[in-house]
């Protein structure tokens, strides 16, 4: 039995799908990686999810959301030469990226 809380959220939500509101969300259609999630212990990632509900992030998860949204500016890029700048930045943040994550590795 829905309470009258859950019942307002549900009304919010179809009139929102109802008006297209959803219709546009860049990740329609891309499933959620949550492996990353949990694969951290408890503790961290009650931490990481604080910091995230507050506008902070990890290191290494801002520069997944930096590698994706270079890729997405690739792959409708035109430049050969904007095309080029961008697959350079792309690899440097691959790489920092990669870096983190073997320094977590050999910290374990």
């Amino acid at each position: 039995m829905l309470n009258i809380f859950d019942k307002i959220v549900e009304d919010r939500i179809q009139e929102a799908m109802r008006n297209g509101e959803f219709d546009n969300l860049p990740s329609q259609g891309k499933p959620i990686n949550l492996n990353y999630w949990a694969s951290l212990p408890e503790g961290i990632r009650a931490g990481y999810m604080l910091l995230k509900n507050n506008g902070f992030l990890p290191d290494e998860v801002q520069l997944l959301k930096d590698i994706e949204n270079l890729r997405e500016r690739l792959a409708v890029c035109t430049s050969q030469d904007e095309k080029a700048a961008l697959r350079k930045e792309l690899e440097e943040t691959k790489i920092n990226y990669n870096l983190i994550m073997e320094q977590r590795k050999r910290k374990k």
